[in-house]
């Protein structure tokens, strides 16, 4: 076990009609003029967006609005939302969507008290110092982000995906009210299940095996998640299993399931150009991308693989075929991503294969022009990430 720092410092404030006490959270972190930050139209059709700005105006806050965030955020819209904070002085930023308004959200608040391009963070040639405090209304549990320090942004000039992780970013409060996840399509619901178990496997994926408590937790958490989806994709009014994947989806990504180990994030990042590339659901991303880098590092530790096979994966050991059981363990999961409608590699994502040149193209990007490794569990270079995006077509 490695030693660890464990931090996190969102209110969470979950359940039933729980949104009710946003205003007052509000006022409670310093908010006298907030942006309201948002996706689509479900927010507004849903009839969510004009609640919480009732509410605001009941307790005398000022808000402006700024919608149209998309899957996958983009830096325009960013950039948008800096100019807006600028001109009208605001000094609390809610974040009302999933993960990707949230993202965005915490793109905006460091952006908006620094003199340069916000990118500058996510490209790794600054160190934000500044932060607007940010509060979120959680509607999708799939990224985390209403508890975790990272966010991911789109760059259009070239369709680069990068995440960003700074302590400062951490919400001053999450509400989360299971009933606002209700209406969310089967798709969605599956691919935010495969993102929040992700979340755990990259940090599960790991040399550091002593710490029992950890393991324990996660194991525990991804066998919930996998029984939970199977009753909220046949009964989506299900509170009680909807509950435990809005929980479990920020247990999973605000460090608790990383403490004690190295963590990994090669799958991340390998599909974070897959995403930008061609614009695809994340969480279904990761379900295309996992299995063949399972296949390609497991020999580094057959021995976690095979602990995932029995204790996540329901496979019967084989003592005398550590190999043939932590096969079997990534052929379990496979089936597992087909049961809830998430395709296992890139052809069924996207439709088609990809070229040896978009391969090469996506393979540079993300070890910044061949500069960098991904991983921990396998150090991968940018010929081992071709190789698995190869394996992936």
């Amino acid at each position: 076990m490695i030693d660890f720092k464990y931090y996190t410092p969102t209110e969470v404030i979950f359940g039933k009609d729980s949104e009710a006490k946003v205003a007052k959270l509000v006022k409670q972190y310093g908010g006298t003029k907030v942006l309201v930050h948002y996706g689509g139209q479900s927010a507004r059709r849903s009839g969510l967006l004009d609640k919480v700005c009732e509410l605001l105006q009941a307790e005398g806050i000022e808000y402006i609005l700024l919608g149209g965030v998309v899957p996958n955020p983009r830096l325009s819209k960013v950039h948008e939302g800096i100019t807006l904070c600028r001109k009208e002085n605001v000094d609390f930023i809610l974040a009302v969507g999933g993960g990707s308004v949230i993202d965005s959200s915490k793109a905006i608040a460091y952006g908006v008290g620094y003199d340069g391009d916000v990118w500058d963070f996510y490209s790794g040639k600054a160190k934000a110092t500044s932060f607007v405090p940010l509060g979120t209304v959680l509607t999708i549990p799939a990224a985390g982000s209403e508890m975790s320090e990272s966010s991911v942004i789109t760059n259009e000039d070239g369709d680069i995906k990068k995440g960003y992780s700074n302590n400062i970013s951490r919400p001053k409060f999450a509400i989360m009210n299971p009933e606002r996840t209700f209406t969310l399509p089967p798709y969605q619901t599956a691919a935010g299940v495969t993102d929040i178990m992700m979340h755990m496997m990259e940090r599960y994926f790991s040399h550091d095996g002593d710490m029992t408590v950890t393991d324990n937790l996660t194991e525990s958490l991804l066998r919930t998640m996998k029984e939970c989806v199977f009753a909220v994709l046949k009964n989506p009014e299900d509170y009680r299993n909807r509950a435990q994947i809005m929980w479990g989806g920020s247990l999973a990504h605000n460090g608790l399931t990383g403490c004690g180990r190295e963590e990994d994030w090669a799958t991340h990042e390998i599909e974070h150009e897959l995403s930008g590339m061609f614009d695809v659901t994340h969480g279904a991303g990761l379900a295309a991308i996992w299995p063949s880098w399972a296949r390609y590092v497991m020999k580094e530790d057959i021995s976690r693989f095979v602990r995932f096979a029995v204790n996540v994966m329901d496979v019967e050991n084989d003592f005398t075929d550590p190999e043939g059981t932590a096969i079997k363990g990534i052929e379990a999961m496979e089936r597992f991503y087909h049961a809830i409608g998430m395709p296992i590699n890139i052809h069924e994502l996207i439709g088609h294969v990809v070229t040896d040149d978009e391969i090469k193209e996506m393979a540079s990007k993300c070890t910044n022009n061949r500069t960098i490794t991904q991983g921990r569990f396998k150090v991968l270079t940018a010929e081992d990430i071709e190789k698995i995006y190869t394996m992936a077509n």
